[in-house]
């Protein structure tokens, strides 16, 4: 079979056009559940219905274009991302991922090819962290993973439960199944990082995605005067924290290095109290954000952080009363056949291609467990991310199209 291109200028201003579905002043915001992401929703059903796919959202409340392969016996090839973007966002985060495969429909139309198996092209809803503070709703709606628990999780402010706004954007609880018809799940992702860049690549062949552990740490003292309380006799919360922020860092470079699989630990959060010029802090939180592509190196992390966070509260005298998990997601390995496929695409195309790990959550990553699943990265300037500055190129765009083309294609054939 011939290679099928990519059709640089339809892609390229069908991704421009949904950018332009975000809150005015404050580019680009289409968060998931809002006005404007259904809007968006909406767009993007008109160019999935324009090609001739069939539209539905499934339970989960993914946004689905179908169109029927040629052997009914055959299983279903699902490629997608998220069209939803964090507050401030880029043009091409989730986006690209969704347009593609709007782009694959495209160039098997303008090439007259049918494949064997049905494909689906999916926007899987809520993959960035929702008002509701969860995360891939769409992905794990499919895959077993949205719990009654989650379902049941309150909206900060307004307190509606996250079931009642799936049900907003068409999706049904109660109705959730686990999806066993999938043969394979693509996704194409902008990197996030500076390594295709670095080196002048074209295209990342993802070899496994990070599992992701939040760890959340409070520690209690005593609240007191910041003039009159001796230095000697404090239980300064922060002091603690400080030091276990520190420690962490370190620990982390060392496990990193010794284990030789990748390793991250990130306190992005961190939560005095009273929070006052002052006042010796009584308490002091920390939330951890802990990533691998190993299980086993996370857990070794984190009982040394629960080690370091414990000493540290002896050595200022104060308790660790909480060392709660949050999240705790499992690292998850690409297919292997699949990467090959990959790797054959980029050398059909003459593409610059290396495997690489992905440091960021994906929903692949639950399609990982009902299919074979395989990502395909192109290059973010600077690795800028969840910025309104994030960019790709139309020519780095249209690489990474062309072998996630031809590797569905390869797949279609051979499976």
């Amino acid at each position: 079979m011939n290679p099928t291109y990519p059709n640089k200028q339809r892609f390229w201003d069908w991704t421009m056009a949904l950018a332009e579905i975000s809150e005015p002043g404050v580019p680009y915001t289409r968060r998931s559940f809002s006005p404007l992401f259904m809007e968006g929703r909406r767009w993007l059903e008109q160019q999935m219905q324009a090609l001739g796919l069939t539209t539905s959202v499934d339970a989960a409340g993914n946004l689905i274009g179908r169109l029927e392969g040629t052997d009914p016996n055959a299983k279903t090839i699902m490629i997608g991302s998220h069209s939803d973007t964090v507050p401030s966002g880029g043009r091409f985060d989730g986006i690209a991922g969704v347009i593609a495969g709007l782009e694959c429909i495209a160039s098997w139309k303008d090439a007259g090819k049918q494949l064997r198996h049905s494909v689906e092209i999916v926007d899987y809803l809520a993959e960035e962290p929702s008002e509701w503070g969860i995360s891939c709703v769409g992905s794990r709606g499919i895959t077993g993973f949205l719990t009654p628990e989650l379902l049941a999780t309150e909206h900060p402010d307004t307190k509606e439960l996250l079931s009642s706004a799936l049900k907003r954007v068409g999706g049904d609880g109660e109705q959730l199944y686990k999806r066993e018809d999938v043969a394979a799940a693509f996704e194409l992702h902008i990197e996030q990082g500076t390594v295709l860049e670095t080196e002048r690549l074209d295209v990342g062949i993802v070899s496994g995605i990070v599992g992701i552990l939040r760890l959340n740490i409070l520690f209690e003292g005593a609240a007191g005067h910041a003039g009159t309380t001796p230095m000697d006799i404090r239980r300064d919360a922060s002091v603690a924290a400080a030091r276990t922020n520190y420690l962490a860092s370190e620990a982390a470079t060392r496990i990193w290095k010794d284990s030789g699989y990748y390793l991250t630990a990130t306190c992005g959060q961190t939560f005095i109290h009273p929070n006052a010029s002052n006042v010796v802090p009584g308490k002091a939180e920390l939330v951890f954000d802990i990533r691998s592509d190993d299980k086993a190196t996370m857990e070794a992390f984190a009982s040394e952080l629960k080690r370091i966070a414990e000493e540290s509260a002896e050595l200022a005298n104060v308790e660790v009363t909480e060392f709660q998990r949050m999240t705790d997601t499992y690292p998850v390995r690409a297919d292997t056949q699949l990467m090959a496929n990959i790797r054959s695409a980029c050398d059909t195309h003459n593409i610059k291609a290396r495997e690489m790990p992905s440091g960021a959550g994906h929903d692949a990553a639950f399609l990982a467990h009902i299919a074979p699943m395989a990502m395909v990265f192109v290059p973010s300037k600077e690795g800028v991310s969840h910025r309104p500055d994030e960019w790709t190129t139309a020519e780095q765009f249209e690489k990474g199209i062309a072998a996630l083309i031809t590797a569905v294609e390869s797949f279609d054939q051979l499976n």
